[in-house]
């Protein structure tokens, strides 16, 4: 259950420290007192949606810390396997706002995302606000409530899992059919692409490759002539020595001279290695000039494949590994469309076998829905009729629909607020103060059927008052002997129904406004519930807060 609530800086809440008991704990106080800012803090910390507009004018940021003590063992065993030890049967959970929206958790000290928080959060209190009256109008949470009710999880996450491979088999299938003409052309497309760039047989490199031998053919000429120049100068002709010749000349003389002069020899050997340097020189300019003759039909052949390789390049490219991907890449999609037949007759087998499992699956949910909802709505109709609404009728219309993610169910809940009347959707039959009574009881029912320890109903009050309202506060409180229960109530009669009543006011410090919460006993506690009754505190008032105390207390004693 929820300990202990510390709050700072939340709207006009600048520090608060509130202590919660078991049983039925009853938060009353002025219009506008911020009653309701207590549970947005208690939503703050449990992870829900929270707003920087909460941070209290003139402050960087807002913080909340809850302690949860007496943990139950579902809980407890849920936290373990989340990875908490929480075997002092204690959890603490902590979160801060910023003034410019930045959020951070706690959980026992440790750092957590919020969203984290907000799933431990929803196991520890579930809060049912104004706004969830007219949830209950929805016919998604009318189907959620009886689902919850009847335990039917793992009914619905196996039609969930059937539903959902269903859902993949059936788009998947409905790709493979294409239109069989569309079909056709692609198949022929991809089967001329392959042949073309098979036929040209391409190899990484080879645009270079081609574009430098077209070059050589283009300059044949011109270079012929340099590698003839280069010859001559090498080797001479009949006029002139050549290098060869001459450094060879060089080296015989420095032979000679090193006969007289030994220094002389390193000089004239270095001057023999020039020589066959020389000679291999040659030898490779020879050769490089037996390889430039090229006849016309090779010239043609190359510039032929350049072209078409630049081609197609520039539809497959753009470079030769591109273009040979691209060929893996249709032979694979052509393959595909071969194969597709039967891949298609495949799949619609396992589309007929799938679908077999979602009916299935749905018809058994479906059997449980409405084995639950008539005694469900038995149930709630006998807590309203102990809530001021004897002869209400609640009827759980089922029926089929297109199958969803939800099951093949269409569920309404109708309701005959009076004897003879005709049943209708909850949105045209309720009233507000009947629709906070249907909350209730339904809110009652569902009480045993979840492990949550903390129950918070704020204004569970609207739209009702006098002996209805005197039944609320019995209603809570019975509730209230089974687990926690928090209420922000304008109502004497269920505000004198707490186990623990607790005061928010609201005063002026120093300019500025400030909340202050304190709980209330004894006199205190008969002043406050006179004022709730007579808008001020007067003898008669104070009078009939003992009477309606003592009234409680012989409920109490006959429950």
């Amino acid at each position: 259950m929820l300990q202990h609530i510390h709050i700072e800086n939340l709207a006009v809440i600048e520090e608060a420290d509130i202590s919660f008991d078991s049983g039925l704990n009853v938060l009353t106080g002025e219009t506008g007192a911020g009653k309701s800012i207590v549970i947005d803090a208690l939503n703050m910390v449990l992870g829900e949606r929270s707003s920087r507009d909460l941070v209290r004018t003139g402050c960087d940021k807002a913080e909340v810390t809850a302690l949860f003590a007496g943990l139950s063992v579902p809980v407890l065993t849920a936290l373990t396997e989340m990875g908490y030890d929480c075997s002092d049967g204690q959890l603490l959970c902590r979160r801060r706002v910023t003034a410019e929206g930045k959020s951070t958790a706690y959980i026992n000290g440790a750092p957590v995302t919020v969203a984290l928080l907000r799933q431990i959060g929803r196991l520890l209190v579930n809060i049912h606000g104004q706004h969830d009256n007219q949830a209950l109008l929805s016919e998604d949470k009318q189907r959620d409530y009886l689902d919850a009710i009847g335990g039917l999880a793992t009914l619905k996450e196996t039609y969930l899992a059937a539903y959902h491979r269903y859902g993949v088999i059936a788009r998947r299938l409905k790709k493979l059919r294409i239109d069989e003409q569309e079909k056709a052309q692609r198949m022929d497309t991809l089967r001329f692409q392959i042949q073309e760039i098979e036929q040209l047989d391409p190899h990484p490199g080879e645009e270079e490759e081609l574009g430098e031998r077209r070059a050589q053919m283009r300059h044949a000429e011109k270079i012929m002539g340099s590698l003839q120049r280069a010859t001559w100068a090498l080797q001479g002709d009949d006029q002139n020595a050549g290098a060869m010749t001459a450094v060879q000349q060089a080296a015989d003389a420095l032979i000679d001279a090193a006969e007289f002069l030994p220094t002389l020899q390193p000089l004239a050997d270095k001057l023999q290695a020039m020589r066959y340097d020389l000679e291999e020189a040659a030898a490779d300019v020879e050769q490089t000039a037996g390889q430039m003759s090229f006849d016309a039909g090779e010239k043609e052949q190359v510039e032929s494949r350049l072209s078409t390789l630049r081609r197609l390049l520039g539809k497959y490219g753009p470079g030769v590994e591109e273009m040979l991907a691209h060929l893996d890449k249709a032979r694979a999609e052509l393959q595909d469309l071969e194969s597709r037949d039967q891949t298609i007759a495949d799949d619609e087998r396992a589309l007929a076998l799938a679908e077999q499992e979602t009916v299935t699956a749905a018809e058994a949910l479906t059997v449980a829905r409405r084995q639950t909802a008539d005694r469900f709505a038995a149930e709630v109709m006998q807590q309203l009729a102990f809530l001021d609404m004897p002869g209400t009728v609640l009827d759980i219309a089922i029926e089929p629909t297109t199958l969803t993610a939800s099951g093949g169910d269409k569920i309404t809940f109708l309701l005959a607020a009076n004897a003879g009347e005709e049943a209708k959707p909850l949105a045209r039959a309720a009233s507000g103060g009947e629709l906070a009574r249907i909350m209730l009881a339904i809110k009652s029912v569902m009480a045993g059927a979840d492990d949550i320890d903390t129950l918070v109903f704020d204004e569970v009050d609207t739209g009702i008052s006098g002996h209805a309202a005197r039944k609320v506060g019995i209603k809570l409180k019975e509730t209230a002997a089974a687990r926690q229960v928090l209420c922000v109530t304008h109502l004497a009669q269920i505000a004198a129904a707490a186990d623990r009543q607790l005061l928010v006011r609201k005063e002026v410090q120093n300019d500025r406004t400030r909340t202050r919460v304190e709980t209330l006993t004894g006199e205190a506690r008969e002043r406050e519930l006179a004022r709730i009754i007579s808008g001020e505190v007067t003898p008669a008032g104070m009078a009939a807060a003992r009477d309606l105390l003592a009234r409680v207390e012989q409920d109490t004693a006959r429950q």
